[in-house]
């Protein structure tokens, strides 16, 4: 499970200092945190409220399936490049998935050297 990033402060400390993940679909930022939690971003520029809304459940129900695969605590803020045409659960889920896998590769290696 994880919980929601709803402070100001927390959303800017990841703007500022997080790391970046491109997929088609996404632009994750992230950091490491005590537990895992998710933040998001969608920008007028996405449509009306009802679509925006939209937008946001997928991304939110694609995390939670996902969440069991994390392999450590992050924080993380999901935002939507403009250039995202389709918004589709499968893609939002793709990515986040490619996201997961490459955080958790990053942490083991760090492991095996550490």
């Amino acid at each position: 499970m994880y919980t929601r990033i709803k402070k100001n402060n927390d959303f800017k400390k990841l703007f500022t200092r997080g790391k970046k993940f491109f997929s088609p679909a996404l632009i994750i930022l992230y950091m490491p945190s005590e537990k895992l939690s998710m933040g998001l971003c969608v920008s007028k520029k996405h449509g009306k409220s009802v679509q925006r809304n939209r937008i946001k459940r997928l991304l939110r129900e694609a995390f939670r399936r996902c969440a069991a695969e994390c392999g450590g605590a992050k924080a993380a803020v999901l935002l939507i490049p403009k250039q995202a045409e389709e918004y589709s659960f499968a893609r939002f889920e793709q990515g986040i998935r490619a996201f997961f896998a490459k955080t958790r590769r990053e942490t083991e290696g760090c492991k095996k050297q550490g």
